[in-house]
């Protein structure tokens, strides 16, 4: 048994103390309560809008998969690349599509920081993240994982992807955990107009009166008040109120104060800037700085979620995987660059063009495996004595 075998077979003596003290007892579940964020996500307006764009944006880029990573132990061998290729952006099981597949695993990512994969041998399947529980393990990392408490799946069986968290190892946290408040106060603000129209759009009124009523005949004026006088219903009757009495406001405030403009506008850019949107991009109107911050969204917003996919795709099954960015408009300046770029290196002998034609999504061709030598101006680059100035003898039989 060698050094390396000794190294492999060492383990992190504080595991325990971690799962014990940090994480605590029993199988860890999400920390999200998804119901509140779902209804935030299906009623408030910029939420629905805000995660949709991250979820379609990030279903719609296909992932490149190339050669076996050296070194690389995957969780699952013999998984031929032609088949990781099939199940990650064609058919991910024979009951969905890949767009449909994808969509599920980002909108769990976004509402509970958590997505989750079953892979059975041959198919995926998506596990709704707030069911799925992690149990941990006090000498490795995962024991097991346990989804609605009565199917459990190893660790060699799930693929696994966390959003940042501070509080856990195992776990992340919903983005829209940042936004809690905001979008509490949204709401509020919201069921606050809802309520103002539906009883009329008319503040509430006193009537004042010169001398002290019953209890029985206050009761009795309310009701006939709100009998006869239904602005909700789409006009006013008007009425007559004798014996000295006089109507006065309750308060001063008025539609336009209602109205809420400016704080759910401060609000709605909160939230977009948690998702990772610029808040220009839901602006309407021909702005100048829509591309750099559609390409700001991408850059810091997309592809970082696509990045953390890949990995755990590249430790589950062995093989490079990377997103295919050469379709999405926002990035071609980039691309343009880039292409530049591959274009010197093979011109100048230090990569074939096939490698560059890889780089750049391009299929292989035959004949291009070899470096290009360039030609200097004097002579040949393959051979210095070739070319340049004839010799002293050649001069003198031309005279």
């Amino acid at each position: 048994m060698g050094w390396f075998d000794n190294l492999r077979e060492k383990l992190n003596p504080a595991q325990r103390d971690i799962v014990s003290m940090v994480e605590g007892s029993g199988p860890i579940s999400s920390r999200e309560i998804i119901s509140n964020y779902t209804a935030y996500y299906e009623y408030l307006e910029v939420v629905n809008r805000g995660v949709n764009m991250i979820v379609d944006d990030t279903a719609e880029i296909p992932l490149r998969i190339g050669e076996p990573i050296k070194g690389l132990t995957p969780v699952v061998k013999n998984v031929r690349r032609t088949r990781v290729e099939l199940l990650l952006n064609k058919e991910p099981n024979p009951f969905q599509d890949i767009s449909t597949f994808k969509r599920n695993l980002i909108v769990d990512y976004i509402l509970d920081g958590n997505l989750f994969i079953y892979f059975d041998g041959t198919a995926l399947y998506h596990l709704p993240a707030n069911y799925v529980q992690i149990e941990p393990d006090e000498t490795t990392y995962i024991s097991k994982f346990t989804f609605q408490h009565n199917v459990d799946y190893t660790p060699s069986e799930i693929i696994h992807v966390k959003e940042n968290s501070f509080q856990s190892i195992y776990r992340g946290t919903s983005r829209l955990r940042a936004a809690r408040r905001i979008m509490s106060q949204l709401t509020k603000m919201r069921e606050f107009q809802d309520n103002f129209f539906k009883n009329g759009a008319v503040p509430g009124l006193v009537i004042k009166s010169p001398s002290v009523i019953s209890e029985k005949n206050k009761e009795r004026m309310i009701q006939s008040w709100i009998t006869r006088y239904r602005p909700d219903g789409g006009g006013r009757r008007p009425m007559v109120l004798d014996g000295g009495m006089e109507i006065d406001n309750i308060t001063n405030v008025n539609f336009r104060e209602m109205d809420f403009e400016a704080s759910i506008e401060a609000a709605e850019v909160e939230i977009l800037k948690v998702l990772g949107i610029p808040p220009i991009l839901l602006n309407s109107g021909n702005n100048a700085n829509i591309r750099p911050n559609h390409r700001l969204y991408y850059l810091e917003t997309i592809l970082p979620i696509l990045h953390k996919t890949c990995s755990a795709l590249e430790r589950f099954f062995g093989y490079e995987i990377e997103p295919d960015i050469t379709g999405i408009p926002a990035l071609q300046p980039e691309l343009a660059d880039a292409a530049s770029y591959y274009a010197t290196l093979v011109n100048t002998g230090i990569i074939t063009a096939n490698e560059a034609r890889y780089q750049l999504n391009y299929d292989f061709k035959d004949g291009h495996d070899d470096l290009r030598i360039p030609a200097n101006i004097a002579g040949s680059a393959t051979d210095p004595s070739t070319g340049g100035r004839p010799s002293s003898q050649s001069d003198e039989s031309n005279i």
